[in-house]
């Protein structure tokens, strides 16, 4: 299995799009990868319009895929089409996050608008594919207003007996994106696990994936396989970790100190008594802000599943991913191998308190390969991680049903344009890699 890494400037501009081109020209992509008339369908990572900690237009580079990665990967797809096809740039942000603030700061209508002017026979489109968007308030919901979401509808997915959750000892503590955590449980307990997709992405000819590289603070690093989160039509259905301390059979918290375990049982009676109503949601406001004083501020403190002991999101990655692969948009078998590829934004990369507040890490880097366990496990490596270390990739090598991979992490070869990293990813280095610095609940249990 083949990767490419191009190596090359550390800020963007223009020449970013030649530098897409050269990544994946390096591939040796078959001639029918892209075919005339296809629906290609490009996903990239658009979690938040900004840094969670600075909120504004120009903190963003270092957090979401850049415009011009983008307009690279429709400057390689376009020609390729001949005329004949659509291409459809499509995401489900974050569901607190302003989707019209990301296509203000990137600037994504100039881009749409210059490639549909040079590629005039394409359709072009551009799509939140969120049915909901959350309005917060000091990081409290507070408030939601109805999207119009994916047009093509959702594609509900029956993994069941092929998911990773099955006889794992978390059902029935499982937490999802809100407060109501029985909407998760219901969709996740003995053989029933389900998710519910969008459909556009599921239906693609081609999907090409276009994540930022960057650490995470449940998972290790997001980069393609975590990337997939984002064609998920109800987050809630996503587990994100297991309720309680480690004694109790959970992972929320590293430890099972006095702090965690009161602050497992009273903000959670706190949190389910008010978001029970939604007119009392503004009332948590000064509750977090207390909770903060008591417990400590998340940048900080390790909560939410937020360490290397989360044995819980991984999961459900790997299980999005099994439902790309093996299912189309009716949420039937694939019948025909969807064609797949991931172009990695790492020109400005993220280290430290991913995904929401990273670092911004130049590297200059763009990676690119047609399996997402391989993309990940040269990026993991790129970044100093050992992925024994990382479940979500240790986890995926391993799994038994619906596999991911045909192939082990010693047969992953990389290509380049920088003579040092053409060779096995068996040979890679500590001193090869670029040294990133984890999120602070992973540092000392990940690195190389």
């Amino acid at each position: 299995m083949t990767v490419a890494i191009h190596q090359g400037s550390k800020t963007y501009g223009e020449h970013i799009i030649d530098d897409v081109t050269e990544a994946i020209d390096m591939l040796a992509l078959d001639a029918g990868f892209i075919q005339p008339g296809d629906h290609v369908v490009l996903k990239p990572n658009w979690v938040k319009e900004h840094d969670e900690r600075y909120p504004g237009p120009d903190q963003w580079e270092h957090v979401i895929t850049h415009p011009s990665v983008i307009e690279g990967v429709i400057a390689w797809v376009a020609p390729r089409l001949q005329g004949s096809g659509c291409i459809t740039v499509c995401d489900a942000p974050q569901t607190d996050s302003s989707f019209s603030r990301i296509r203000q700061y990137c600037d994504l209508d100039t881009m749409i608008n210059r490639s549909r002017t040079q590629w005039p026979g394409l359709k072009i489109g551009l799509l939140d594919l969120r049915p909901e968007e959350w309005h917060a308030l000091d990081g409290v919901t507070v408030s939601k207003t109805e999207l119009p979401g994916d047009p093509m509808g959702f594609t509900h997915v029956n993994l069941n007996e092929d998911s990773e959750f099955v006889n794992f000892h978390g059902l029935g503590q499982l937490y999802g994106a809100s407060y109501d955590m029985q909407e998760t449980r219901d969709h996740h307990r003995d053989t029933t696990h389900e998710y519910l997709l969008c459909r556009t992405p599921m239906d693609a000819d081609v999907l090409i994936n276009i994540p930022k590289l960057k650490c995470h603070k449940k998972v290790g690093l997001t980069c393609a396989l975590k990337n997939i989160v984002g064609i998920n039509a109800n987050k809630n259905w996503l587990p994100h970790h297991t309720e309680g301390t480690p004694d109790q059979g959970g992972d929320q918290f590293p430890a099972a100190t006095l702090k965690a375990k009161l602050e497992h049982s009273l903000m959670g009676k706190i949190k389910r008594a008010i978001f029970s109503n939604h007119f009392l949601s503004k009332l948590f406001v000064p509750v977090k802000k207390l909770g903060r004083l008591i417990f400590g501020d998340t940048q900080r403190v390790v909560r939410s599943g937020n360490w290397h002991g989360n044995d819980t999101c991984w999961r459900m990655v790997v299980d999005l991913n099994k439902c790309l692969f093996y299912y189309d948009g009716a949420g039937q078998p694939r019948t025909k191998p969807l064609r797949y590829l991931a172009v990695v934004d790492g020109i400005i990369a993220g280290e430290g308190n991913g995904p929401m507040s990273p670092d911004p890490k130049p590297c200059g880097v763009i990676v690119a390969g047609t399996n997402p366990l391989a993309v990940d496990s040269v990026c993991c490596a790129l970044m100093g991680f050992d992925w024994r270390k990382v479940k979500m990739l240790a986890g995926a090598f391993a799994v038994k049903h619906k596999r991911i991979a045909s192939f082990a992490h010693d047969e992953i070869c990389m290509v380049s344009n920088v003579a040092d990293k053409q060779k096995p990813l068996g040979e890679f280095t500590r001193e090869d890699g670029l040294a990133f610095k984890p999120h602070f609940g992973w540092v000392g249990a990940v690195e190389l």
